[in-house]
């Protein structure tokens, strides 16, 4: 395939706008309320605002965001609910009463109970803000994603954690990709993405996903390819290969593949942003002075 012709910042647009959701508060960043709503401001005002999505806030995590909202420096959240439906309603009603917070989406965690989950966000979820609810992998997946089609919870699944057993390997991610794809259902993915390739963590020993990866297995998967061919995508950790088949996509093919792919999240948006310079997957703007 020959290299796009389309301009560089429209091909980048298309694969990263809105990618990252900043998962600061989350493990394994941890970072302080006052620490992260700070940065997330910052981040608002940055040349690479547009590929930062929305600020994740836990529902334990709801009262500390209070005291930091700010009218005059609105900030878009999306509510995560890993404790499952029942904290949903609450939290909701608190973040659309306080002034400079505008609820952009719910995560519930769907611990093998899709219907309930389902049913919180049809009841809590506000008109033009997407839901979202947290699938397991193994052999609960098919059915759990046949019960989400056609509800306003779309599928959000875990590529990582803080103990090896959270990172699904190729053939999982995989299976879930595909699995999205012939259901014709957006997904997202959360925690351990940090870098754009696969790689092994040399401290904790994890086998961590790569994003870029997963973009070109999620393009694979729109094209008509599957599962197998699907996870040795997910598994190449060549990044001059990758990078390769990256700047090969045509701007349709970028499009098309992040209408499945909507964001991830990650504790920090610094690290994605640092590996997609380095490969050239963006490109910095030349700062003009005054």
């Amino acid at each position: 395939m020959s290299a796009p012709t389309d301009a560089p910042e429209t091909l980048y647009q298309a694969l990263f706008t809105g990618l990252w959701d900043d998962a600061a508060l989350f493990p394994p960043g941890n970072a302080p309320m006052t620490e992260a709503v700070p940065a997330h401001r910052l981040y608002r005002t940055e040349w690479f605002a547009p590929f930062v999505r929305n600020f994740l806030v836990g529902t334990a995590h709801v009262p500390d965001l209070l005291a930091l909202a700010d009218p005059d420096a609105p900030l878009r959240i999306v509510l995560v609910a890993p404790g499952g439906p029942a904290t949903v309603g609450p939290a909701v009603r608190t973040i659309l009463n306080t002034p400079g917070l505008f609820l952009e989406g719910i995560e519930v965690a769907g611990d093998g109970e899709i219907g309930k989950a389902v049913a919180a966000l049809h009841e809590h979820l506000p008109e033009m803000t997407a839901g979202y609810v947290e699938v397991l992998k193994g052999a609960g997946l098919d059915a759990d994603l046949d019960n989400l089609a056609g509800t306003y919870g779309r599928p959000k699944f875990r590529t990582g954690g803080t103990a090896a057993h959270a990172f699904p390997d190729e053939a999982e991610l995989a299976a879930f990709v595909y699995a999205c794809r012939i259901r014709e259902l957006p997904f997202k993915v959360t925690a351990g993405l940090h870098n754009a390739v696969r790689h092994t963590d040399p401290t904790t020993g994890f086998e961590h996903h790569g994003y870029l990866n997963l973009l070109l297995a999620t393009h694979h998967a729109v094209a008509g390819a599957e599962p197998d061919a699907l996870a040795d995508v997910l598994a190449l950790r060549d990044s001059a290969e990758l990078t390769r088949m990256a700047h090969d996509l045509t701007l349709t093919e970028r499009t098309r593949l992040r209408g499945y792919l909507t964001s991830y999240g990650t504790c920090s948006v610094a690290e994605p942003l640092q590996d997609a310079l380095t490969l050239g997957l963006l490109g910095e703007p030349p700062r003009h002075r005054d």
